[in-house]
C-alpha cells in the first residue's frame, strides 16, 4: 500500500509541473508522455513522473527548481544512450530533463574551441571543427549525446595521443540543484570544474560544453575485415600488438554477426566478420608500418587510406537513431594468450551465442597516463575495455543477448582489474570502481556542496556525504 501512496503522491508533485515550458512538459497519461519517455537505447522502459523539454538555460532553471519545491529529483538526460542504470534506479519520483532541443554548435577558432549547448550531438560540432580544418575529440558514434558522453570520459579515434576527451574541455557551465546557473572551468568553480571533468552527471543539468579543437585536418584510418573463421591469428596478433603501440594509433577489434539489413554495405550484409578499425594520426607511410602486421594476415577488405578527420565519426558504423540493446562491459588488465582463448570461445566461429558484437578497445598510450590539470578522470588503468551485446527487440531477446554479454565478460574475468568505465557501463554497477578511494570521497564532498538535498539523479550517482564526512550509500 505505502509503494501505491508514494506513487500517486510524486504524480501529484508532478502535476505542478504541467503548466511549464508552454507545454513541453509530459505527464504519464499526457498525449505526448510515451514518444518523450523513450531514450536511445529504446528497450530500456523509463517510465519517470514527467518529462521536461526545456530550449534555454532559463528553463532548464525553471524546471530545476519547480521539482525541487515539488519534491521531486530531476535526471539531466539528452539521447538516453546510457539510461539502463537510471532506469533501473526507479523514476517515480523524477523528471527527466530532456536537453535535445538545446542542440547548437559552433567553433570559435580565434580561442581554439567549440561551444555546444548541453543537449547537442557529436555530428554538428565535428562538422563546426571541420570548416576550420580542425578535429574534436568525439566518439564512435555521430548522435551520441556530447555532454554525457564528455562528463564520463570519452573514448574516441584519437585517444591514444590525445586522451579522454574530458581532459579537452575547457569550461562547463551548469543549472545547479537551487536553480542558480554557474560557470565551471580552470579559474572559476575549479572544484566543480575537476569533478565534472569524469564524475558524470550528479552535479547539476549541463546547459553548455566548451572543448578544444585539435590541428587535425585528415587522418589515415579504415577498417581491416575477416571472415570469423580467421578471428584466432587475427586476436592474437591485435592482442599482442595493442598495449605497446605508438599513441598515434588507435584501434577496435571486433567479432559481429551482423544482421542482414538493407542498410548495411552489401559485402557486409548477413555477414559473420572481423573487424579491426581506428585511425593513425601520421603520415601514409607510418600507417602503412604501424599496420603491416595485421595486413601480414590478408585480410578480405582494407579500407585503409587518407580521409577527412570529419568522417571518422562514422566510422565504426554505430546504429543510429536509436536501437534496442543489451550489453556488458569490464576493463581489462591484460589480455594474454588464455584471454585470446576465452574470447574466441564466446565470440568465434563455433560459439553458441545471440551477440551482435564482442568488442575489444585499445587503450594505453594517453589513455593510460595521467593527464596534467585534468578532473577526476585523468586517464583509464586497463589495457583494453571490453564490450559485448546483442539486440534486444524484445525482451526475451534481451534477457537472452544480456545473459551472451554476461557469459563472454565473465569468461574475461580472469583478465579484468574490478575497474569501470561508466560510460560503457549500461546495467548498475558500483559507480565506486571507475575511481581511486580518494577521489570518490571528494567527488562525494563536492556533490554534497552543490546538491545538499539530492535533488539530482544520475545513471551512475555520486553519493552526498553523511555528518561523519563518509559518503551514503
Amino acid at each position: 500500500m505505502s509503494l501505491s501512496i508514494d506513487h500517486d503522491t510524486d504524480r501529484t508533485a508532478a502535476a505542478a509541473l504541467r503548466g511549464l515550458l508552454d507545454g513541453r512538459v509530459h505527464l504519464p497519461g499526457d498525449p505526448g508522455y510515451d514518444a518523450a519517455r523513450v531514450p536511445w537505447n529504446v528497450a530500456v522502459d523509463q517510465r519517470p513522473a514527467a518529462v521536461a523539454f526545456p530550449r534555454t538555460a532559463d528553463e532548464v532553471a525553471t524546471v530545476v527548481r519547480a521539482a525541487a519545491e515539488s519534491g521531486l529529483r530531476v535526471a539531466p538526460q539528452s539521447t538516453g544512450h546510457n539510461a539502463g542504470p537510471l532506469a533501473a534506479r526507479g523514476l517515480d519520483d523524477v523528471v527527466v530533463l530532456r536537453t535535445s532541443e538545446m542542440a547548437t554548435a559552433v567553433a570559435d577558432p580565434a580561442r581554439g574551441i567549440v561551444r555546444v549547448e548541453g543537449g547537442a550531438i557529436w555530428e554538428p560540432a565535428v562538422e563546426a571543427a571541420a570548416a576550420h580544418g580542425k578535429a574534436v575529440l568525439h566518439g564512435s558514434s555521430p548522435d551520441v549525446g556530447i555532454a554525457g558522453y564528455s562528463l564520463g570520459g570519452g573514448i574516441g579515434w584519437y585517444a591514444r595521443k590525445l586522451g579522454l576527451a574530458t581532459n579537452s574541455l575547457t569550461a562547463v557551465e551548469l543549472v545547479l540543484a537551487d536553480g542558480t546557473s554557474v560557470r565551471a572551468d580552470e579559474t572559476t568553480d575549479r572544484e566543480l570544474f575537476w569533478a565534472v571533468r569524469g564524475g558524470g552527471g550528479s552535479f547539476g543539468v549541463v546547459t553548455a560544453l566548451e572543448f578544444r579543437m585539435y590541428d587535425v585536418p585528415t587522418a589515415y584510418a579504415g577498417m581491416l575485415v575477416w571472415d570469423l573463421t580467421r578471428i584466432e591469428p587475427v586476436l592474437r596478433e591485435w592482442a599482442a600488438w595493442g598495449p605497446g603501440a605508438p599513441d598515434e594509433v588507435t584501434t577496435s577489434f571486433r567479432a559481429m554477426r551482423i544482421p542482414p539489413m538493407p542498410d548495411v554495405p552489401e559485402p557486409l550484409r548477413g555477414r559473420r566478420l572481423v573487424i579491426v578499425d581506428g585511425a593513425v594520426l601520421g603520415s601514409d607511410e607510418r600507417g602503412e608500418e604501424l599496420l603491416a602486421g595485421l595486413r601480414a594476415l590478408r585480410p578480405e577488405i582494407d579500407t585503409f587510406a587518407r580521409v577527412p578527420a570529419k568522417s571518422l565519426v562514422r566510422l565504426h558504423m554505430d546504429p543510429e537513431g536509436g536501437a534496442p540493446f543489451a550489453s556488458d562491459s569490464a576493463m581489462l588488465g591484460s589480455f594474454p594468450d588464455a584471454a585470446v582463448d576465452a574470447f574466441v570461445a564466446e565470440a568465434g566461429p563455433d560459439a553458441q551465442t545471440t551477440l551482435l558484437l564482442a568488442e575489444l578497445r585499445q587503450l594505453g598510450g594517453a589513455l593510460g597516463r595521467p593527464h596534467p590539470g585534468s578532473g577526476v578522470l585523468s586517464h583509464l588503468e586497463a589495457d583494453f575495455l571490453a564490450f559485448a551485446g546483442g539486440i534486444a527487440a524484445t525482451p526475451e531477446m534481451g534477457a537472452q543477448a544480456h545473459a551472451d554479454a554476461v557469459r563472454l565478460v565473465g569468461a574475461l574475468a580472469p583478465f579484468a582489474n574490478g575497474r569501470q568505465y561508466l560510460n560503457f557501463a549500461e546495467n548498475p554497477v558500483d559507480p565506486r570502481s571507475a575511481y581511486r578511494p580518494e577521489a570518490w570521497t571528494q567527488l562525494a564532498g563536492i556533490r554534497s556542496a552543490v546538491d545538499p538535498h539530492g535533488v539530482f539523479a544520475a545513471n551512475h550517482p555520486v553519493p552526498r556525504l553523511f555528518e561523519d564526512g563518509r559518503p551514503t550509500a
